[in-house]
């Protein structure tokens, strides 16, 4: 049978079986051994006979003419039925035992596959698991006539089905399917054809490399096989004869004067029979138990009965609490083989007997079977066991009867539903998931070994806690310039007594504010070196990011830093965020650059919002919140209006020892940043280039010049071409009326601006004796930057121009006439109050010497410009950046 997905990759192949490989125990037949030994015996003697028997009884009509042709044979008249069904059943015997065979080889090649990649190593590790399995069968004399007959195979298909070469590189991650077909199966005794049999699964797996710190590399493997809910073994009762001896069996329900199982404790009901075999699942049937053994009746294999004489011991586990399945672990004797169907025969003997709660059976065994069982002279006593008590193999099987158990168990949502339905068959489905993501994600990135337990589980190593409290814990803080993040550095420093132990780091870099790895490296290697040469530990590292720098970026230069002793002595505690919503964003809702990375999931665990906290509903906040928890959902929020942090827990949460190595954090940055622990991870440029520049300078400015040109950056920031927009700037200067130095932080998206005297607690990114400040914006240029804090500064004085008559305001002109209208009139003139007539009656406003009187003004004016211009000559101009 083969079964294909119509609209997908997924294809299987089964072998199913019309006939039965058991026959049930009655406890008056012929015993196995002795049976065995008549057939073999007439299967030597009686070749003919046996051939002809399998091709001419086609049809349960046929066994009189049978018999009345092979009269002279006493043996097929003495055992006509039972030859008959004993020929039948070791042909499907024989079949069955090569067809596990298969399907071990299978399996064997998959396995072999997931962690070679290899077509070639997969295909001669089935050939060899084939015959290694025909040896265990005892059917050594199939070797050499199936070995050319067996052919295994493992192809890729994508979504549509298409077969992909191994070879592509895109096959990596596909759906493969893997089969093994034996053609033309001889019958060494008889002669002919028996036919053939084929197996196949579609499965999926997952590689990873595991890189050790002294950089060997290994890799890690997973499987799962995506078919294997369709049953791998089926066997119908279609022959007469075997449909007879199944109901001779459940007629065991009717004798009244005991059977070879007792008398019946309880009535059918339905309850679940399976074994650690790779052919078995659980499968449902009708259980009655009995005095003295078990009967299970199953829709194709037919009647099984389990004598207490064939069973050696009955382990009983009823779960963790009274709504889990009980489960009975019958450990068998081999003389039960011939009357098990085969997909029941185990390596270890054992079967596992489900009941689920809430049915009859569950009910009636407690109340009935078991004080019946511990009353009976048998001997057998039914053992009460704990989990710890299971071995492997029985913790697998109750593991998967569980799973079968929640399809019954309404889900929350269908798709889990469906999930659901698949895990019976899929036990491993859980690890695989979270293999296959890991590997999916890393590529050809490789896992670190000392990362491994903790990527595949869900605990977190016990082995972190202890040892970060003998290293550096470095505790990050990240911010955006104007989200406070040197001011709750100070306050951290303030309230803890332990600050003395403390080292805080800035990055600092000649005219920039932009990271640097390898200044962050040497100061972390200096540190470890300065405490081995004195008594003085460091406990804590606080480490302040610069501006628009990706938390990632700093992770990676600790984590890949090349001396092997930082590793061993320096650890990430935890990573905080300082959020302002009120300077997060260039216009309407364009965040800068770089604010969602300081908040990724995986890196960071606290943000921590320096503004707005009182306003609670402010939609800004809100919005703000809401964006972050969609990009990292598992971080806490932390609230500390003007940089104080009110609760004790949260400080707790800023200054953890171990909250970066969480289970879920490391599994989030193998999902999310391959590579990053070998610190190869790109994390690349923000979505708008940001220039930082430091500009410093020795003079004093004015403040009111210095406010004045602070609070007009908001009016002038461009909203189309953001070039040459000054978006935040912070530092320390001297004011012409202070001696005292000042903290100075302007943000002209909030348009906002603090001076504060400086406290000499300041973590702020420079060290230094001069005044500087700190320009964040974009396109800008140190020259701009520098006329623009000129105009901040005391001006020099310009000189002044020389007036004409030509360069005289209206006021001017207006003065000299007030000044200038009563002097003596020129012959000719006089003033009536109101004009100035002349002796032909001829009016004017102005005084008919004006032009004198102008002249004269000139003249004076100019002889006090002259002397002013000297006087700014004599006064010597210092520049604000001259030394």
């Amino acid at each position: 049978m083969q079964c294909v997905a119509p609209k997908g990759p997924l294809a299987c192949a089964r072998t199913y079986f019309f006939g039965s490989t058991h026959v049930p125990y009655l406890g008056k037949c012929i015993s196995n051994k002795c049976f065995n030994k008549i057939i073999f015996n007439f299967f030597c003697h009686k070749f003919t006979f046996f051939f002809l028997i399998r091709q001419e009884m086609t049809t349960p009509s046929r066994s009189a003419q049978i018999s009345s042709k092979y009269s002279n044979c006493s043996l097929y008249c003495v055992l006509m039925t039972g030859l008959v069904l004993k020929v039948d059943l070791l042909c499907c015997r024989l079949l069955s035992h090569i067809y596990s065979a298969v399907v071990q080889s299978v399996l064997a090649g998959i396995k072999c596959f997931s962690i070679n990649s290899s077509a070639s190593k997969a295909k001669d590790v089935a050939e060899q698991t084939f015959q290694l399995a025909l040896d265990n069968f005892g059917l050594i004399q199939y070797r050499g006539a199936l070995r050319s007959k067996a052919v295994f195979s493992i192809q890729a298909v994508n979504n549509e089905g298409t077969i992909i070469p191994l070879s592509d590189e895109d096959s990596r991650f596909m759906v493969k399917t893997a089969s093994m077909m034996v053609h033309d199966i001889p019958d060494l005794h008889c002669g002919g054809n028996l036919g053939s049999v084929v197996f196949s699964e579609s499965f999926l797996e997952s590689s990873v490399y595991i890189q050790q710190r002294d950089g060997a590399l290994s890799s890690d493997s997973c499987f799962t096989v995506l078919t294997s809910s369709v049953p791998r073994y089926v066997c119908w009762l279609v022959d007469e004869a075997d449909v007879r001896m199944s109901e001779q069996a459940q007629h065991l329900l009717k004798e009244e004067d005991g059977t070879c199982l007792g008398i019946p404790l309880t009535v059918r009901d339905s309850a679940y029979m399976f074994s650690n075999s790779l052919l078995s699942t659980p499968e449902e049937g009708k259980l009655v138990f009995f005095s003295e053994g078990i009967l299970f009746v199953h829709p194709h294999h037919g009647s099984i009965t389990l004598s207490m004489s064939h069973i050696n011991t009955i382990k009983l586990y009823d779960g963790a609490s009274l709504s889990d399945a009980s489960m009975l672990f019958i450990k068998y004797q081999t003389s039960l083989l011939p009357h098990l169907p085969f997909p029941l025969h185990s390596a270890d003997f054992s079967l596992a007997i489900a009941l689920l709660p809430r049915t009859k059976s569950y009910k009636s065994f407690y109340s009935q079977v078991l004080p019946a069982w511990r009353k009976s002279d048998s001997g057998l006593r039914v053992h009460h066991v704990l989990n710890d008590q299971l071995s492997p193999e029985h913790k697998s099987m109750y593991f998967r009867l569980l799973k079968l158990h929640e399809i019954y168990t309404p889900a929350a949502n269908s798709h889990r539903a469906v999930l659901k339905t698949a895990y019976p068959q899929l036990p491993e489905q859980d690890r695989f998931l979270q293999h296959f993501a890991i590997s999916s994600s890393v590529g050809e990135e490789s896992v670190c070994s000392d990362h491994l337990s903790t990527v595949f589980s869900d605990t977190v190593p016990e082995n972190i806690k202890p040892e970060s409290k003998k290293k550096v814990v470095l505790t990050i803080i990240a911010g955006l310039p104007g989200s406070h993040k040197e001011n709750l550095c100070d306050f951290l420093m303030e309230v803890n007594q332990n600050s003395a132990s403390w080292e805080v780091f800035c990055p600092a870099l000649e005219g920039s504010e932009e990271f640097s790895a390898s200044h962050l490296q040497r100061f972390l290697s200096s540190l470890l070196a300065k405490q081995r040469e004195t008594d003085l530990n460091s406990t804590r590292v606080v480490l302040l990011i610069p501006g628009y720098t990706d938390v990632l970026n700093v992770i990676q230069a600790i984590t890949a830093h090349p001396d092997p002793q930082v590793h061993s002595q320096v650890t990430v505690g935890a990573v905080s965020a300082c959020v302002n919503p009120l300077t997060s964003f260039i216009k309407h809702r364009l965040l800068f650059p770089k604010l969602l990375e300081q908040c990724s999931q995986g890196v960071v665990s606290n943000v921590i919002f320096t503004g707005l906290t009182t306003e609670q509903k402010h939609p800004l906040l809100k919005y703000m919140q809401q964006l972050i928890r969609a990009a990292n959902p598992s971080t806490a929020f932390i609230s500390a209006e003007k940089w104080v942090v009110r609760r004790t827990e949260d400080i707790r949460l800023i200054l953890n020892d171990s909250s970066f190595s969480q289970s879920h954090m490391i599994n989030a940055r193998y999902l999310l940043y391959p590579g990053w622990w070998e610190g190869r991870f790109v994390s690349g440029s923000g979505s708008l280039s940001m220039s930082q520049h430091c500009i410093e300078f020795s003079r004093p400015l004015e403040k009111a010049l210095f406010l004045q040109r602070c609070k007009a950056l908001k009016s002038s920031l461009k909203p189309s071409s953001l070039t040459g927009n000054i978006y935040h700037i912070s530092g320390k200067v001297l004011f012409s009326d202070n001696d005292r130095q000042m903290v100075v932080n302007c943000n002209s998206i909030s348009g906002n601006v603090t001076i504060a005297p400086d406290q000499g607690t300041h973590y702020g990114p420079r060290t230094t004796n001069n005044c500087y400040l700190m320009f964040h914006g974009v396109g800008l240029t140190q020259e701009g930057l520098k006329d623009w804090l000129r105009h901040c500064a005391k001006q020099k004085v310009a000189k002044k121009i020389k007036k004409n008559k030509r360069t005289l305001t209206p006021q001017e002109i207006r003065y000299i006439h007030v000044k200038r209208h009563l002097d003596p009139l020129p012959p000719g003139y006089f003033y009536n109050g109101h004009h100035f007539v002349s002796f032909f009656g001829e009016k004017q406003n102005f005084h008919p010497l004006m032009d004198q009187f102008i002249d004269e003004y000139v003249q004076e004016a100019n002889k006090e410009i002259e002397h002013f211009n000297r006087e700014v000559d004599l006064q010597p101009h210092v520049d604000l950046f001259d030394p």
